[in-house]
């Protein structure tokens, strides 16, 4: 496993831990996380927890695309990293377990689809999302947002750009669970209870018949939106505008 994430032995409660382990970059998705991530998934799926916990070090839960160095890429390197990205988000939608998204601190953009594709999503009072793709062109995860959180909310989060905090986020759907302390422990441990009974083949049934059917709708929205002409124009006045 890539230092970037660990993923850790199964627990006698049948509960396993994914950390991105980035916190000096607000754990950022680079080439290399976005690889490891894929590989713990594909492990995950081959020999599934009861439940999978995925959480951030340090303050944050993930900052997103890790943008370092975008300029030197040519633009097929571009559609590249974000094709693997979309590819991750839909390994983890698939996987046969119960998943659970513990956020602190900022979930930005890829960061903040991570989260959405889980099956909990627990966030202390810090935790904030954004989903600021389309500010530059991009389509990631939409569908899967709406899903989620409905048309109109997703519509105006969306559209706006806007952070969404912890309160905004509780009373969409976007958290399950807004947590008054700074420990997860608790909640993981009632989530397991109550969700993480059934083997690895009811709960995927469960999940694929609760969920939409749009991973290549994602993928096909994902390729033309960055083809569009362009995008590192469109994502250096996103980066220059904040």
């Amino acid at each position: 496993m890539s230092a970037r994430v660990m993923l850790e032995p199964v627990a006698d409660t049948g509960v396993q831990r994914l950390w991105l382990d980035r916190a000096d970059k607000a754990n950022a998705l680079d080439a290399q996380m976005v690889e490891a991530l894929a590989d713990a998934f594909a492990q995950v799926a081959a020999q599934p927890p009861r439940v999978l916990v995925i959480e951030g070090r340090g303050r944050n839960f993930c900052a997103g695309f890790d943008f370092t160095g975008f300029e030197s890429l040519a633009e097929g390197e571009l559609l590249l990293r974000f094709v693997l990205i979309e590819q991750m988000l839909a390994a983890l939608r698939e996987l046969p377990c119960v998943t659970v998204a513990c956020v602190r601190g900022g979930a930005f953009g890829a960061g903040a689809d991570l989260a959405a594709a889980c099956t909990f999503r627990l966030g202390l009072a810090d935790a904030r999302f954004r989903f600021p793709g389309l500010r530059f062109g991009l389509a990631l995860g939409t569908r899967s947002l709406t899903a989620l959180i409905g048309q109109q909310a997703a519509r105006e989060i969306l559209l706006s750009g806007a952070v969404v905090d912890a309160e905004r986020a509780l009373a969409v759907g976007l958290l399950s669970e807004r947590l008054p302390g700074e420990d997860f422990a608790a909640a993981i441990e009632s989530i397991s209870g109550r969700f993480g009974r059934l083997d690895a083949s009811s709960v995927g049934l469960a999940l694929r018949n609760t969920s939409p059917r749009s991973a290549d709708a994602d993928l096909a929205d994902l390729v033309r939106s960055v083809i569009r002409p362009g995008i590192k124009a469109r994502i250096a006045a996103y980066r220059a505008g904040g």
